[in-house]
């Protein structure tokens, strides 16, 4: 009986993810184009176009990143810096992010949670977020696990999942209000 119980649940939560999948997909559908990101400043602390990179070291904070102490995510190459005093790097990491993406720009940190569900069903922790995208919330976030799973497309998700040790590192860094600047 329990066997069956569980496939009726998991049955379930697959029409519900999908249901909301196929809803917000038609919502992106209608929100007209000139739409802005509200949150996103057009300040110059921080170049949309792609930063520099050293060849020799692809962990290098990329310049065009901004100043002051900050969150860099690039989106060409997964990677966050997080970025003390002096633009000193505190740590380095590759990230597999969702299938949404933010806009270039500089974020602030608006909220945190210890531990909740993505919107993939996965338990996560340290999630850290900075933005929305027509609906979808982006953030940070460790899946409890220790899994990065690629995204899948047809699923509206911002999560950018990073390691555990990543997250944790992450959560004792960027507290509300910390800046986040995503690049290309």
């Amino acid at each position: 009986m329990a066997s069956s119980s569980s496939g009726f649940v998991a049955g379930l939560t697959a029409a519900a993810l999908a249901t909301v999948g196929f809803l917000t997909y038609q919502a992106r559908a209608s929100v007209p184009a000139d739409l802005g990101n509200p949150r996103a400043s057009s300040s110059p602390a921080a170049s949309a176009a792609k930063g520099a990179r050293d060849g020799r070291d692809p962990g290098a904070l990329p310049a065009g990143s901004g100043t002051g102490v900050r969150v860099v995510y690039s989106l060409d190459d997964d990677r966050v810096w997080l970025v003390g005093e002096g633009d000193t790097v505190k740590r380095t990491f590759r990230v597999t992010a969702g299938s949404v993406d933010p806009a270039p720009g500089v974020y602030s940190v608006t909220s945190r949670s210890n531990a909740v569900t993505g919107t993939d069903g996965t338990a996560i922790e340290h999630v850290v977020r900075f933005s929305e995208v027509e609906g979808v919330t982006i953030g940070f976030s460790a899946a409890v696990d220790g899994s990065t799973p690629l995204p899948n497309p047809p699923v509206k998700t911002g999560g950018i999942r990073e390691s555990r040790a990543d997250g944790t590192a992450m959560w004792d860094f960027a507290t509300i209000g910390r800046t986040v600047a995503v690049i290309r």
